[in-house]
């Protein structure tokens, strides 16, 4: 894969975390930057996302944002392939963009399906849906989130062979 910022996104529970550090893993100088690393650096004063955020949850995020865009701009100009994942829902993919456009970013997006997702929200040692149901983030995350990129459903697939799809894709470009 060539040298890049892969940015990878989906809804919470739709396998980012393993699936960004497994491709970081295949590259020959590979970072995988966790951008809720930094929401969780705040240790007082923390503002969290909800259905109807506060001024400063959305101040928080902005940070966040700007914070992980740094981040990964830094990991690259030292050589290294960066994968960037978190949740950048609707306009807010456009805004990360943004921070990085003078940087080559390949977008995926992984959309598995309303029921793997409360599959995987199960089995993982965190509760990620609170104040929201996975079916009404999920139709908001795919009518708001701009189509582009590579959109994958990994509903059927393991990580590995997730990460297998995302090689091969961005081989053939």
């Amino acid at each position: 894969m060539e040298r890049a910022i892969y940015l990878i996104t989906g809804v919470m529970a739709s396998g980012k975390s393993t699936i960004a550090g497994l491709l970081a893993s295949k590259m020959e100088k590979g970072v995988h930057l966790r951008g809720d690393v930094f929401r969780q650096m705040i240790v007082s004063g923390r503002a969290d996302m909800s259905t109807l955020p506060s001024d400063e949850a959305l101040r928080q995020l902005h940070l966040r944002y700007r914070l992980s865009a740094d981040t990964a701009i830094t990991y690259y100009n030292y050589g290294f392939s960066v994968v960037l994942q978190d949740n950048y829902y609707g306009e807010e993919l456009s805004r990360i963009l943004d921070m990085l456009k003078d940087y080559p970013v390949q977008i995926i997006v992984l959309c598995p399906n309303v029921e793997t997702v409360k599959k995987r929200e199960k089995m993982r040692g965190k509760i990620g849906y609170t104040g929201f149901t996975v079916e009404a983030l999920y139709a908001d995350f795919m009518r708001e989130t701009p189509k582009i990129g590579f959109w994958l459903d990994t509903s059927k697939q393991s990580p590995e062979q997730s990460v297998q799809k995302i090689l091969l894709h961005f081989e053939e470009q």
